[in-house]
């Protein structure tokens, strides 16, 4: 059995999918962008305030299905420019403890939804 997750402090959905689907325990979050959920703007001022709010728009997500950043077990990062790898990656050492950080790939893409420069997924376990 799966449950949909859907938090109004994360962007909504723009096409047929949800934020997070929770199935035995496990919670499988959708790709997040860097929208502002409160203005439904981009933040695209730098890679690393686009990066912050893609995290902040996933810990809402994680909230909602009553999780934190402890129960994330692996994360999908795309990024438009590998060149921005160092700057991701000094964000996401802030939200993420180097001894428990989850399993991680970070690739770069051609283009991403609304041509973001990064683009996060992941899985949690409660």
């Amino acid at each position: 059995m799966k449950e949909i997750i859907n938090s109004d402090n994360a962007p909504n959905p723009v096409g047929p999918y949800n934020q997070a689907i929770l199935a035995g325990g496990t919670l499988y979050v959708s790709g997040q962008i860097p929208i502002n959920p409160e203005t439904g703007e981009l933040v695209n001022s730098s890679i690393e305030d686009e990066t912050h709010q893609v995290i902040k728009n996933l810990i809402a997500i994680l909230e909602k299905a009553d999780m934190n950043l402890e129960h994330v077990v692996k994360c999908s990062v795309f990024v438009s420019d590998m060149n921005q790898y160092a700057a991701i990656n000094s964000v996401y050492a802030e939200y993420f403890r180097e001894s428990t950080a989850p399993a991680r790939e970070l690739v770069e893409v051609a283009n991403l939804p609304k041509f973001v420069n990064i683009e996060i997924s992941l899985i949690a376990v409660k």
